[in-house]
């Protein structure tokens, strides 16, 4: 029998790698760990918690306003990019070494580098070496795509967004997910000029068409200037005939990007403004475009389908319920499967994988009613089927909601929030679950145990409401708005 250097071998210090490679060191099997860029993957470093720092910093200045109708004598004041951005970097030092102490603790071994698969059982790093496992998880998560098209590396990508010395005056996005949807409200709130394109007819494709519609409503009523059914036709670097009467800012930093994800010498860095044609005949420049069209799995150059690993259609790697790839040896989890790209499916891939291989009882993983939230301005949550899904798969009731809330509708605000519960008329159970108001994401975790155990409307009705609340109302609608 072939000895080997490790037990495991996980390509990939993201959320999800990083806690098989603990969970099965912890069980004793000898373990180590390779990561070209910062332990911690797309959510820790570039991703889920830095957005959401940013997220909390844009909903001050909403804050600030309200508070003056609350009866606080305050001062409108400037948000300080440089300052927040500092303090961010900070936070996110400090839980990369949060990670890697944990790391370290497990008695994993840590390679920073770039790793590729040379075999079934053999992993080459980047200086040559090769190390050898008798299982290899691979866990290299997903990156942001640039368009096809002409002059794209003068845009830049979510994870671009993070290093930006200074904050651009008017920021041009480009798609209708929920990146694209939650950066605009983001650098909205920041106090940036934004427009958004998107070129369906609706942001938010995939949620339910009720509650994305709200969000964009929403959207629009705190000033982002959203483009429906528009696209980018050109982009170049504006020259002074664009900028002649433009009043916007010319700042080279304004377009920076972190060095090392650069598309060629000029992609990104920013010599300039950029000036854009849309398919509905516009024109205009803006400091900076950022592409948020979608991401790709990381299989680029990892010697996948050299050894038998099948590649999917997207560049992900195809896997079985168990997160078994075409060769036995090899597994992967998380984005690089693009099954559901969120970390806590991918911890829970890591987890399911360890069980499975190491401790002996094969675990399937469990990809039913995942609560979710997008992290707009109002927040949308959701769990479950939409509407239209549930419509498409049986007879169903719709209970929904829509209202202004207490707190801004007292300071004079016209926002709406929207309480919406998919029900089966058959056997009553909720099917769906989906929040649009602030908090959502925090409501939507604690509706999602309920409809995750299979609760029916009447359980909902059964449970006493807590006032004054918004989501008091999703235990008091009585009757269905539609029946379908």
């Amino acid at each position: 029998m072939m000895a080997f250097d490790y037990d495991l071998f996980v390509i990939g210090g993201g959320s999800g790698g990083v806690r098989a490679a603990r969970v099965a060191a912890a069980g004793g099997a000898r373990v180590a760990i390779a990561e070209s860029s910062r332990m911690g993957g797309t959510c820790v470093i570039r991703g889920c918690v830095p957005k959401k720092l940013m997220v909390f910093a844009s909903g001050y200045r909403e804050m600030f306003d309200d508070a003056r109708s609350y009866g606080w004598d305050l001062e409108d004041g400037a948000f300080d990019w440089p300052r927040f951005s500092q303090h961010l970097n900070s936070e996110l030092d400090r839980l990369e070494g949060v990670y890697r102490n944990l790391l370290k603790g497990s008695d994993v071994e840590i390679y920073d580098t770039r790793a590729r698969l040379a075999d079934a059982h053999t992993v080459e790093l980047a200086d040559g070496a090769k190390k050898t496992a008798k299982h290899i998880l691979v866990a290299t998560g997903g990156r942001p795509v640039r368009p096809d098209m002409a002059n794209a590396h003068l845009g830049i990508v979510s994870d671009d967004i993070f290093h930006l010395p200074e904050l651009p005056k008017r920021l041009l996005i480009i798609g209708g997910g929920y990146i694209a949807c939650e950066f605009a409200g983001i650098m909205n709130g920041l106090g940036v000029e934004v427009t958004q394109f998107y070129r369906g007819a609706q942001i938010l494709r995939g949620f339910d068409d009720e509650a994305r519609g709200l969000v964009a409503e929403m959207m629009r009523e705190k000033g982002v200037n959203l483009h429906l059914g528009t696209n980018i036709v050109e982009m170049a670097r504006a020259s002074e005939d664009h900028t002649a009467s433009w009043t916007g800012t010319e700042s080279d930093a304004a377009m920076g990007a972190p060095a090392g994800e650069r598309v060629g010498e000029d992609a990104a860095r920013g010599s300039g403004p950029v000036w854009v044609k849309a398919t509905n005949g516009t024109e205009a420049v803006y400091d900076a475009v950022l592409f948020a069209t979608g991401r790709d799995p990381n299989t680029e150059d990892m010697g996948l389908e050299e050894i038998g690993v099948e590649i999917g259609r997207r560049g992900e790697i195809v896997v079985d319920d168990y997160s078994q790839t075409a060769v036995p040896s090899i597994y992967a989890i998380g984005d690089v499967t693009n099954r559901v790209q969120l970390t806590p499916v991918a911890i829970r891939e890591g987890m399911a994988f360890v069980e499975t291989v190491f401790n002996g009882n094969p675990t399937p993983v469990d990809h039913d009613l995942i609560p979710s939230a997008v992290f707009t301005q109002p927040e949308l949550g959701t769990v479950g089927l939409t509407e239209e899904e549930a419509r498409e798969r049986e007879p169903v009731e719709i209970y929904c909601t829509s209202f202004r809330p207490m707190q801004s509708a007292f300071a004079g605000r016209p926002d709406r929030v929207l309480m919406k519960l998919v029900v089966s008329k058959e056997n009553r159970t909720v099917l769906g679950c989906h929040i649009v108001a602030p908090g959502a994401g925090e409501m939507i975790q604690l509706a999602g145990i309920a409809v995750k155990m299979g609760a029916t409307k009447e359980e909902f009705d059964r449970t006493v409401a807590v006032h004054p609340t918004m989501s008091e109302e999703l235990v008091t609608m009585k009757a269905p708005m539609r029946v379908a």
